[in-house]
């Protein structure tokens, strides 16, 4: 089991600056990576931002803040994190991008470091193989947004020894966040029944069975849940709504599991969710507005 005090993060968007943000609050030390400077500081000006809430809530003390903040360090180069006891790897859910990461990243990495990756749908066993140490790989996959969400899925490669399970499995513990454990199926446990429920969401809008709005009112009062499923699916973000639908698909090859025709019409007019201003609703205005 290896001891882990530095933390890198290879993607300083909202998934890597939450990891930041909840790894230095335990009182790790963090290095953030990612292409361009201006990233890394926006990623860290969103950490600050976010503890500050939690100040304001009382879930941080402001000297907590200010000690955790210290912690986390800007990485404008791989070659940064070389120090790294882990690295975990929060880049776009695009399997070729990953790849590449890894091509460039493995060489500058100390030999006894893990490596792990925050996919929430890619085979972790094939993503292993690209690397020199697919022993000491692991999907250590965040729910978003990171630092509320109490659960972490640990998924073990075919190759990835215990050493490193037991150290990720620590990690995690050490975050005060509860793990469950899945094996190498295409999109885990929750992505494997919360999408399906979201792609069906998009057919019934699809087929004029509900609109926008009825659909995720229906699903809020009918089935208890705190957000509808649209709504939620614009909160994750189209794009990767489709890209874990398509991993499902060609990974299962079971029709039931084919992307909405809707949903690939959404992506490709630009249409993301929140992030682009526009999804199922339009984010532009005061107040969001269903677009269907």
């Amino acid at each position: 089991m290896s001891q882990i005090e530095t933390v890198g993060i290879v993607g300083a968007g909202q998934m890597g600056s939450g990891i930041a943000h909840v790894s230095a609050v335990a009182g790790y030390k963090v290095l953030l990576y990612d292409l361009a400077a201006d990233r890394i500081e926006k990623g860290i000006a969103t950490v600050n931002g976010n503890m500050a809430r939690q100040v304001a809530g009382g879930k941080l003390t402001e000297s907590d803040r200010k000690a955790a903040l210290e912690r986390i360090s800007p990485a404008p180069a791989l070659q940064d994190l070389a120090d790294a006891d882990l690295v975990i790897e929060a880049a776009t859910e695009d399997e070729s991008i990953k790849r590449k990461i890894y091509a460039q990243l493995c060489p500058v990495l100390n030999p006894t470091a893990i490596l792990a990756t925050n996919t929430s749908s890619i085979s972790i066993t094939r993503l292993a193989s690209s690397t020199d140490r697919a022993e000491r790989f692991i999907g250590i996959h965040f729910m978003n947004p990171v630092p509320i969400m109490k659960l972490v899925e640990l998924v073990r490669g075919i190759a990835t020894d215990n050493g490193t399970f037991e150290s990720a499995k620590e990690f995690v513990r050490r975050l005060d966040k509860t793990t469950t454990v899945s094996e190498d199926f295409p999109a885990f446990i929750v992505n494997r029944i919360l999408l399906p429920m979201i792609n069906e969401a998009i057919y019934t809008l699809y087929e004029g069975v509900g609109t926008v709005e009825a659909i995720d009112t229906a699903m809020k009062l009918g089935a208890n849940h705190p957000m509808g499923p649209l709504q939620l699916a614009d909160f994750i973000g189209l794009d990767t709504c489709l890209s874990i639908m398509q991993v499902l698909h060609d990974g299962l090859s079971d029709t039931k599991y084919r992307p909405c025709p809707l949903l690939v019409k959404y992506v490709e007019a630009g249409w993301l969710g929140r992030k682009s201003g526009r999804g199922f609703y339009d984010y532009r205005g005061e107040h969001p507005v269903p677009t269907r």
